[in-house]
């Protein structure tokens, strides 16, 4: 039981670092490694719709934000599964602590990107954060 709640813990805690590395990359990198991403995607359409134009600096700014939604589900499902093998409580206690980790995660993540260079802070990353912690929470909770 005891090794549960250990390595529950340093599954969130190598997420969290992930997401750090991944934030503290200069922006002309982080814009590189979406960018790969991205054209991966408009060759995989353009494969199936060849005729259709995509518009990649459009479409790459949405890859970055579903990322961004992807990889705090993935933390707050992470969290919310180590609370509750740590803990026994109610669901609304897993929850809301849950919520408040990964919040307190998505604000400091967007001031660590203000000290490096071609990165900034945005409020709209922290909401969608929050959004995607919720899904991530909300798979367990169910």
């Amino acid at each position: 039981m005891f090794s549960k709640k250990v390595i529950s813990w340093v599954v969130v805690i190598l997420w969290m670092l992930l997401i750090f590395y991944l934030s503290s990359q200069i922006g002309k990198q982080s814009d590189q490694l979406s960018i790969g991403i991205t054209t991966i995607i408009v060759r995989t359409i353009e494969q199936i719709l060849p005729k259709l134009n995509v518009d990649i600096s459009y479409l790459n700014s949405i890859v970055r934000k579903i990322t961004h939604f992807l990889i705090y589900l993935v933390l707050g499902f992470l969290v919310m599964n180590a609370l509750m093998k740590s803990y026994k409580s109610g669901v609304k206690f897993y929850i809301i602590s849950a919520l408040l980790i990964c919040m307190i995660y998505a604000i400091s993540d967007e001031i660590h990107q203000l000290f490096i260079p071609g990165r900034g802070a945005h409020l709209t990353d922290v909401i969608i954060d929050i959004f995607g912690s919720i899904f991530g929470i909300g798979i367990l909770a169910l």
